[in-house]
């Protein structure tokens, strides 16, 4: 019998993926911009270029400002990410968490007081402990409050506010019933298939020769696509700052209503780290206890900086659904607590 000639088989080849805009590509344009265009941009910014060299000036100030707060946070949650890819088994994880995401997520809430680092730090964890075989619920619910209940921020709360004690408690209430509750909220009602199939995609555990080669290689490239999504929230919310008038504060201070919705809405639109936002609460003398609250609790947990950071790594799909029930869950969180703990003097 003649066997039949066989036809090499060609090597499987990887699927062709269209061009597509990602983080790094929006990262080197703006890079590339601002080289090209430093002569031009140098004098739009001198001192007696006008009105419009003000407004240039404001906005590269708060562009600078937004960067420069969260860089390091970013770079820390980027370490932490990478070394939970590189040398934590995700069976560890797995004996520390309750089974059970009803219960395992106030203790993801708990464990956000032990991370000092604001929202750009936990994104980057949190799918990294979803790529462990941490249930989303949990790890999102670690997401919003590691920003926000750690003992940084809860001491700058303190220390912005001298003469309301009550502040630095309801903003740890506030912030930890908003994380707690939007972990329950997904643990009930959230899909997996909303959630980007990369940000789900398990690890493999690694050999102990390569775990180094792993934290390096996730730290670069976790840092390039968080980082270029960074970049496009902070220009967001420079060119929102020149855009919003300055007058409309002072007709905050006579309705608490109104007062809660516009910082809630600054809070989003000013996109500032958690570890400096008291400060600018602070400042805003001619408003109640109340609106202040709102844009401390709100602030950590959806900002713009942090839903391009959220739609880069999670998916547009995730970020459409979680950043509007977290303004909404974070909003209710603050007013109530704020009821509670302020009183009459809110």
């Amino acid at each position: 019998m003649t066997s039949v000639a066989q036809k090499p088989q060609a090597p499987d080849q990887p699927p062709r993926r269209g061009f597509r805009i990602t983080s790094l590509e929006v990262l080197s344009i703006l890079l590339i911009v601002a080289l090209l265009g430093r002569e031009w941009l140098a004098s739009l910014i001198a001192p007696d270029s006008g009105q419009f060299s003000a407004t240039v000036r404001t906005a590269s100030t708060v562009f600078v400002a937004v960067c420069a707060q969260a860089l390091p946070f970013l770079v820390l949650g980027v370490l932490i990410s990478a070394s939970i890819a590189a040398f934590v088994p995700a069976s560890a994880l797995r004996k520390v968490l309750p089974k059970r995401s009803a219960l395992a997520v106030p203790v993801a809430g708990a464990a956000g007081i032990a991370l000092p680092g604001c929202e750009c730090a936990s994104v980057p964890v949190a799918r990294r402990l979803m790529q462990r075989g941490v249930a989303p619920a949990v790890a999102l619910t670690f997401l919003l409050a590691a920003p926000a209940v750690n003992p940084v921020v809860i001491v700058s709360t303190a220390v912005a506010f001298p003469n309301d004690p009550e502040m630095p408690l309801a903003r740890f209430l506030g912030s930890l019933l908003t994380a707690v509750g939007m972990g329950w909220l997904w643990a009930r009602f959230g899909k997996l298939e909303w959630i980007a199939e990369r940000a789900l995609k398990r690890l493999p555990e690694k050999q102990e020769g390569r775990r180094w080669l792993v934290f390096a290689d996730t730290a670069r490239g976790d840092l390039v696509e968080a980082g270029g999504f960074l970049v496009l929230g902070a220009l967001v919310a420079a060119v929102l700052k020149v855009v919003v008038p300055a007058s409309w504060m002072s007709a905050l201070g006579s309705d608490v209503v109104l007062g809660v919705i516009v910082m809630a809405v600054l809070a989003v639109v000013l996109a500032l780290c958690s570890e400096a936002d008291a400060f600018v609460a602070a400042a805003a003398y001619s408003l109640p206890l109340l609106p202040k609250l709102v844009f401390l609790v709100v602030g950590p947990a959806v900002d713009v900086k942090l839903v391009a950071m959220q739609a880069g790594t999670f998916g547009r799909s995730f970020a459409l659904r979680f950043a509007p029930l977290t303004f909404v869950v974070a909003l209710l969180s603050a007013i109530g607590v704020g009821l509670l703990v302020f009183g009459g003097a809110g």
